[in-house]
């Protein structure tokens, strides 16, 4: 029985997490952290350096995944000075990165502020028909003015999975053109069950495109084995 208390670690002898030093970041653990640390202590510069090296290396074979990103080795550099709280002084590949930056918020991407009158239809199908209503009157912009009623239908449909009245899209396109594209009195639009049908026609070739890519892409995998 003695012999087996002196196998096991007293209470006092057990350190806890909460009693250890915040890691700086996680995913190298606690003794990528305290490697660095004890970088910090070589006096001796070009020793400091290839200990600093030979971090980074364990640092990339410890997150393999990271090399997938562009410029990784940049990267892990820039970590590992960020865990010795950039006081590491070493003769690095790359500059060393300030603290000061690390608290810069990014540029903030300015988001197209321009509206769309009709989502289902979008913004460059109300461009090109801003376009068109600047051509010269003739059978062009009659021609033009009926591909894009019979498409503002199909996207209509697309987006909605139902039926839609033919005037509901002639107003849209009177709204959208200004009053510029006029479909002629004479002409009609295709009619709704005809453009579900191509609908679901171009969707099943899409699906067999996929399949027959798919099955090429396994028996190429076969072949190779």
């Amino acid at each position: 029985m003695a012999k087996i208390n002196r196998l096991v670690p007293s209470v006092d002898s057990v350190e806890y997490n909460t009693q250890r030093d915040k890691l700086i970041i996680a995913e190298y653990g606690r003794n990528v952290q305290k490697m660095v640390n004890f970088a910090l202590t070589i006096e001796d510069r070009e020793k400091r350096t290839k200990y600093a090296n030979m971090i980074v290396s364990v640092m990339g074979y410890l997150n393999p995944h990271i090399r997938d990103t562009v410029d990784y080795k940049h990267k892990l550099w820039d970590h590992l000075f960020l865990i010795s709280d950039y006081q590491l002084d070493v003769d690095a590949p790359y500059p060393v990165p300030q603290p000061e930056n690390r608290k810069l918020s990014p540029s903030r991407i300015a988001y197209p502020s321009s509206d769309i009158n009709y989502k289902y239809y979008g913004k460059t199908l109300e461009e090109m028909i801003r376009k068109f209503s600047e051509m010269e009157e003739g059978p062009s912009k009659e021609q033009y003015t009926r591909y894009i009623a019979n498409y503002m239908k199909m996207s209509y449909l697309t987006w909605n999975k139902d039926t839609v009245d033919d005037l509901t899209i002639l107003n849209h396109l009177e709204d959208l053109s200004g009053g510029k594209l006029q479909f002629p009195d004479s002409a009609k639009l295709n009619h709704t069950a005809e453009m579900l049908a191509m609908s679901k026609e171009k969707m099943r070739e899409n699906s067999t495109k996929v399949i027959k890519h798919n099955n090429n892409k396994r028996n190429k995998k076969r072949k190779g084995k």
